[in-house]
């Protein structure tokens, strides 16, 4: 009994993972792409003092905000996912088990 719960609480969480994973490349590139352009502009803006001037440290640095901003958030889809995944599978997994009782 206690085999079955842990596989469909672990599928659950696979589940969860890969279709937050999904959701991520559907619906949160162009996201994480804006937020870490912005956010990278803002912090930069703050530390500098004012309007910055298009060199090459501001365009690696944007470019680096860029990858860290969509690194973030698809690292949050897919963990959201998965403790979607997860509940989903104990909830699953509760039912199923009243039933064989």
């Amino acid at each position: 009994m206690k085999e079955i719960r842990k596989d469909m609480v672990s599928m659950g969480t696979k589940v969860g993972a890969v279709i937050g994973g999904i959701v991520f490349i559907v619906f949160g590139i162009i996201p994480g792409f804006y937020f870490g352009s912005y956010a990278t502009l803002i912090i930069l803006n703050k530390l500098f003092g004012g309007p910055l001037k298009a060199g090459v440290l501001v365009n690696v640095l944007v470019a680096i905000g860029i990858i860290l901003g969509i690194f973030c958030i698809g690292a949050a889809s897919i963990v959201i996912g998965a403790i979607i995944g997860t509940g989903i599978g104990y909830l699953i997994e509760f039912f199923t088990a009243q039933k064989k009782r």
